[in-house]
């Protein structure tokens, strides 16, 4: 594991990927969030709406790219978290999340941070601040 305070510009965190995506991640998601759009959780519902099946909630996506920074919660904290959905995450997906290096400060590093499905396709992209303690 790196220790994020040794990083500089250009360098990457260790990818993170995920199991593949399943109903029941939904399902909880569904009840945990209040998100009970049947587009998440049922494929007729899915399919009425023109989507060829269920696709993720954004925000379930949005939150397992926080992942990437679990291993470092003892250097610091995600200060700002800014994301752009860019495409639809279904069943059966395996995601890999990613994040490089921007900038590094002495209180702060600029991750610029994104997730890829097993196509290769980003389906979602942003920034975070990561906070050091130091």
């Amino acid at each position: 594991m790196k220790n994020l305070t040794r990083l500089h510009t250009g360098e990457s965190l260790d990818d993170v990927t995920l199991e593949p995506v399943i109903r029941m991640d939904l399902i909880k998601y569904s009840g945990a969030s209040a998100d009970f759009n049947p587009i998440h959780t049922i494929d007729e519902e899915a399919k009425k709406a023109g989507l060829p099946g269920i696709i993720a909630h954004g925000m379930w996506t949005m939150g397992n790219l926080a992942k990437l920074f679990t291993p470092y919660y003892e250097e610091g904290f995600i200060e700002d978290y800014q994301i752009r959905f860019s495409g639809m995450v279904f069943l059966d997906d395996v995601l890999t999340l990613k994040a490089e290096v921007e900038e590094h400060t002495d209180s702060y590093l600029d991750f610029r941070v994104w997730t890829v499905n097993q196509k290769g396709k980003v389906v979602i992209k942003g920034k975070v601040r990561f906070s050091t303690y130091d």
